[in-house]
């Protein structure tokens, strides 16, 4: 059974880093994908990054590209969502998500492309 915890979150300044870790075992299949979202209060769920185990493939949302940065260190079970030039509006809980096997080349961030999530973690970015 897939399992999945995050950590790192926390409070942050406006312009500060935090980098999570989400922990990922129990995968039956060597393909699968893991993916980064966030919910702030009120809103929904929004797609921030994804990786592939096969070839580390990666994608990000438009409203982080280019201030997150997501890794694996699959030999740990470890994926990293590594944040910089945090803003207020990137405070939320965070969750990391699961899905096995793939059948694609590319990861998705849309929830529905997942089907196992961690409890998440709350980053919240002070102004």
């Amino acid at each position: 059974e897939v399992q999945l915890v995050e950590s790192g979150g926390g409070l942050v300044q406006a312009g500060g880093s935090l980098t999570l870790a989400c922990a990922a075992s129990g995968f039956t299949y060597e393909n699968y994908a893991i993916g980064w979202f966030r919910q702030a209060p009120g809103k929904a769920r929004e797609g921030v990054s994804c990786i592939l185990k096969t070839d580390g493939y990666t994608s990000y949302g438009d409203a982080v590209k280019g201030r997150f940065t997501i890794s694996g260190d699959f030999a740990k079970n470890k994926v990293y969502l590594q944040m910089k030039d945090l803003k207020p509006e990137d405070s939320a809980v965070y969750y990391c998500a699961a899905v096995e096997p793939i059948r694609l080349d590319i990861c998705g961030i849309w929830a529905s492309y997942y089907d196992k999530w961690g409890q998440g973690t709350q980053v919240t970015v002070s102004s």
